[in-house]
């Protein structure tokens, strides 16, 4: 009656072979020994760094030695946190599957009760029609005993199908509604997208098992409690031999329920790379280059070394989970054996009569099965209240990096300051952003310029309020930025990336999402802002215009080139209408004749303020200031002729630029360079 899902045991090491526990038995020891062994030997099989083990196994190897008394206690609490997540979604149908359940199981008291009277009524001595008629009565009790708590049980089966959505409806929304609104610094840390990854995966889940085990552990406990008291009746010398048979089953689904929750959290890691590999080896995306670099062997490869890790670990955990069953299977049968032999010596003994004796083994095998339905229901409780933490523990850790709604607002700015700004990103030595300093104000084009790594864009997104600052302070219209409502200030803020996502909507969903909750009249329309960004003749030249839709994964879908993409969302950026407006390297897939008309329409504006980040420095002559970076630090600010007259880094980049176009023939610009 266990729990038979199946995992992987214990997780590696550096080097990816199984790490073996310190109580690990010598054979396993070995096994974990020789697969090391083969790993050295093989280098393929350490072509990519094994994804390192996180802080919470330790957390799953402690709850492998919590102990079964331990278990016993915590269940309580399980069931109360299970109890009240239903009560939260459904009273109505928390009370019906519970109570329904409760109530169908006392019929099975006066069932075996009735029963436990047929027979006497029939082992009596005298004619066989008179003992027929005085049974009679309670075959008829019997009969509506089985008949009501077979409507019950069917009740409240539907009762508790009913909780599942519903769970999942409320489960599913909470978690998404903490990923969308956790800082973004978040997803620069490691450990917060693997706990993001467990409370997905499985935690998400088991919202509404842990509600479905409570539900069937009730019922379950209910029929033991309802079999025992039938049994207590009849012959109260049968009791403890009852219980003592379920102390066997009991501890031994808990031993599984432990091993299997250590191995999910093992199995993680080597998941989270075979997804990755299988999504390489799978993807239209990616089939283009795969087959370019020939890298079929290679991620073969390496999907094969880390499948046959799982395989040896889920081999190994079969083997031990057969061992605890067969001991555990073994003790069970022997306390059964007993059972029955007690109940033999007692109707040898005459203390029993036989009528009693018989009802007494029907008692015995309805205890079994509610016992093996409560065992399992235990078993199932305890594994999925362990993955169902995992998701409320990721859920407070989100909690706790996000920034709360509430402090001013604002509509607008006159000045943006940044003032001694650093920002470290999680694991770094290095800042991203080391004690910047400058002022944007209302109406400005400001260009960001540097090589690559230089913190233009982290500096962008700091501008933005995407980032908080680890130091130093941003102010608008001198008020500290921290202090204002979070989306008050993204409200003024339009962005037009480098990275952007190909959201899987039509074309013009794909504009509006910029600013989706507002009228199309209250700001430029989306042919408007399509033809500013020199995307409208694309978008109309599609099959169904702006109502197609762009992805092929769907049925009519349509793709577009890396250009069209940037225009559709430079569209997106320019619909939005922010009054910061920050272009991080706005038409790097663009043609020369896209890129001249997106440029014109960040020349200047009396409302907007533009932070061009591009690497195309003849963009950039024409911005009121411009500021170069370099390892984070602000080393040079002005307007170009300045700096190309200050000889510095800006000068080297624009004439390692321009020499290009003057080789060429390229016509030269007021200050002699190539305009």
């Amino acid at each position: 009656m266990e729990s038979t899902r199946i995992n992987v045991q214990r997780t590696t090491d550096s080097d990816g072979a199984p790490a073996p526990k310190p109580d690990q038995p010598d054979q396993d020891r070995s096994e974990a020994a020789q697969d090391q062994s083969t790993a050295a030997q093989d280098p393929s099989r350490t072509a990519l760094p094994e994804l390192a083990d996180a802080d919470w196994m330790h957390h799953g190897a402690a709850f492998a030695e919590t102990s079964f008394w331990t278990v016993a206690r915590r269940l309580p609490s399980i069931i109360r946190q299970a109890v009240l997540l239903a009560w939260r979604v459904s009273r109505v149908d928390t009370l019906a599957a519970i109570g329904l359940n409760i109530v169908a199981g006392i019929m099975i008291t006066f069932g075996l009760l009735a029963t436990s009277t047929v027979l006497r009524e029939l082992f009596a001595s005298g004619p066989t029609p008179d003992r027929v008629r005085s049974a009679a009565p309670g075959l008829v009790v019997a009969a509506l005993a089985v008949i009501a708590k077979g409507g019950l049980s069917i009740a409240a089966g539907w009762a508790q199908a009913r909780l599942a959505p519903q769970i999942n409806y409320r489960v599913e929304l909470r978690l998404f509604e903490a990923t969308t609104a956790v800082d973004l610094a978040a997803f620069d840390d490691a450990g917060f997208a693997e706990e993001m990854d467990r409370a997905r995966d499985r935690g998400m889940t088991e919202a509404a098992s842990i509600v479905d085990d409570t539900v069937n552990l009730i019922t379950g406990v209910v029929g033991v409690a309802a079999t025992a008291a039938a049994v207590t009746v009849i012959q109260p010398l049968l009791l403890p031999c009852l219980l003592v048979a379920a102390v066997p089953s009991a501890v031994t689904a808990v031993r599984i329920a432990r091993r299997e929750y250590v191995a999910l959290l093992a199995r993680i890691t080597r998941r989270r790379r075979m997804w990755m590999l299988a999504h390489l080896m799978a993807n239209r995306h990616t089939a283009v280059e795969v087959r370019t670099y020939q890298m079929r062997g290679f991620l073969l490869g390496e999907y094969r070394r880390v499948m046959t890790m799982e395989t040896a670990a889920q081999l190994r955990l079969v083997r031990s989970q057969t061992s605890t069953r067969v001991g555990g299977g073994s003790l069970a049968g022997l306390a059964t054996f007993a059972v029955y032999g007690v109940l033999g010596w007692l109707l040898l003994a005459g203390v029993v009569p036989l009528a009693a004796a018989a009802t007494a083994l029907l008692a015995l095998q309805a205890a079994r099965t509610s016992l093996g339905n409560t065992i399992h229901a235990t078993n199932s409780l305890y594994e999925d209240a362990l993955y169902y933490r995992d998701f409320l523990t990721f859920l407070d850790r989100a909690d706790a990096r996000t920034r709360g709604a509430g402090g001013g607002t604002v509509s607008g700015f006159e000045e943006i300051e940044v003032d001694d700004v650093s920002l470290h990103y999680p694991d770094t030595d290095r800042p991203a952003v080391d004690r910047v300093s400058l002022t944007v104000r209302r109406g400005e084009v400001i260009a960001l310029v540097g090589e690559n790594g230089s913190g233009k864009t982290t500096l962008a997104k700091l501008l933005a309020g995407l980032y908080q600052p680890t130091g130093g302070t941003i102010r608008w219209d001198g008020v500290d930025i921290g202090t204002l409502d979070p989306t008050s200030v993204g409200g003024q803020v339009a962005v037009l990336s480098q990275d952007w996502w190909k959201f899987p909507f039509t074309a013009r969903q794909n504009i509006t999402v910029g600013r989706y909750d507002r009228p199309e009249d209250a700001g430029p329309s989306v042919v408007d802002a399509a033809t500013a960004a020199s995307a409208h003749e694309m978008v109309t030249g599609l099959p169904r215009g702006y109502d197609t839709l762009l992805d092929r994964g769907f049925r009519d879908g349509h793709d577009l080139s890396g250009g069209q993409w940037q225009r559709l969302v430079a569209a997106r950026g320019l619909y939005r209408e922010g009054r910061l407006l920050i272009c991080d390297e706005p038409s790097a897939a663009l043609d020369a004749r896209a890129e001249h008309a997106l440029f014109q329409q960040f020349r200047r504006h009396p409302d907007r303020t533009v932070v061009l980040i591009t690497h195309r420095l003849a963009n950039v002559r024409h911005a009121d200031r411009i500021y170069v970076m370099r390892d984070g630090r602000l080393i040079e600010q002005g307007d170009h002729e300045r700096l190309v007259a200050a000889d510095g880094l800006y000068r080297e980049l624009f004439d390692l630029q321009a020499s290009g176009y003057a080789e060429s023939g390229g016509y030269p610009g007021p200050t002699g360079y190539p305009d």
